[in-house]
């Protein structure tokens, strides 16, 4: 079941432009001219029921604003959204409620009382049915945990609580579909596991739709089975991981440690790419050589005492996507 249609989305912006020379500010206010910036340009995909797609591409690649539209913040220039059948900008009230957000660099809590206030009012704001806040909160803050936390302003947490303590806020209400902008942005190696371990259990748990926006690859190995690329506003990619690592991170690495140092040598389908000591490594297209075939090759010629295969990291691979389109 498709749970979010986009459909040729386009979102333009309007920039004035600045004059220059005697009285140049005045004639601002009144030229009236304006350059139109493209940040999302004529995009489309969608997400079933109970996935988790990472949504990825650089800084001004247009995530955000895709984020903000979904959620009904922006109106789109042109083409049309639905999540679960609702359009966000029209019937913003009815997407709030099945809907959750979270903004890595921004907080929907109160910076200055204590986070089970700001719970509190959220139960208010949306009328969430008091038993359903009060199972959620004491499933949630043992999940992230946020026992020493829940009475302390937000202003005294550190980064990955205040994190934490937000997408917390963000399931009080059961929403069928999470949102996450740059959720990890900053946050300490420990509480990135709590949030990869959460957010996994959370979508298996509750079939929670999830859509994750992130400069940090990790975030999309460990969680994301399908991605979707944009680039200064144009889709570039929309598939499976796997299909993605195959076909933009075909070449490989393999580290043979020998007994003792060897020369330099050649050999078919591979590139020796470096040498240190007793070490060489050497590089190698997927469809061209599997590493067995290259160990069997230089094991008939040097004794071979360890070996390791070095894959693509996937920063490597979305940048092979962008600079082969």
């Amino acid at each position: 079941m498709v749970l979010i249609e986009v459909k040729r989305l386009t979102k333009e912006f309007k920039i004035p432009v600045q004059k220059k020379g005697q009285f140049a500010a005045i004639r601002n206010l009144f030229s009236g001219e304006y350059t139109v910036k493209h940040a999302v340009d004529d995009i489309s995909f969608s997400v079933g029921d109970g996935e988790i797609v990472g949504f990825i591409g650089k800084n001004g690649a247009g995530k955000s604003t895709t984020i903000k539209m979904l959620s009904g913040i922006l109106q789109p220039t042109s083409g049309s959204i639905t999540v679960d059948g609702i359009r966000p900008f029209e019937q913003r009230m009815e997407n709030a409620k099945q809907i959750g957000v979270v903004f890595g660099q921004k907080t929907q809590l109160w910076w200055d009382v204590p986070l089970i206030e700001s719970y509190r009012l959220l139960r208010e704001i949306y009328k969430i049915d008091t038993a359903v806040y009060q199972k959620n909160l004491d499933r949630y803050i043992p999940m992230l945990g946020l026992e020493e936390v829940i009475n302390k302003p937000v202003r005294q947490m550190s980064l990955g609580q205040r994190v934490k303590s937000d997408i917390c806020a963000a399931l009080l209400h059961s929403p069928k579909i999470l949102f996450l902008d740059e959720p990890t942005i900053g946050v300490d190696v420990v509480s990135k596991k709590y949030l990869h371990d959460f957010i996994s259990e959370i979508n298996s748990e509750k079939g929670t739709t999830i859509l994750l926006t992130t400069h940090d690859m990790g975030d999309i190995e460990k969680l994301c089975s399908r991605v979707v690329v944009i680039d200064s506003g144009h889709l570039m990619y929309d598939g499976d991981l796997e299909s993605m690592i195959a076909r933009f991170g075909a070449v490989r690495s393999l580290m043979i440690e020998f007994e003792k140092p060897v020369p330099d040598f050649e050999i078919e389908n591979a590139e020796l790419t470096r040498s240190e000591g007793n070490r060489k490594w050497f590089s190698f297209h997927r469809s061209k050589a599997t590493p067995l075939h290259l160990v069997h090759a230089i094991d008939d010629r040097f004794p071979i005492q360890d070996i390791a295969i070095i894959e693509p990291d996937i920063e490597s691979i979305v940048r092979n996507l962008y600079e082969s389109s």
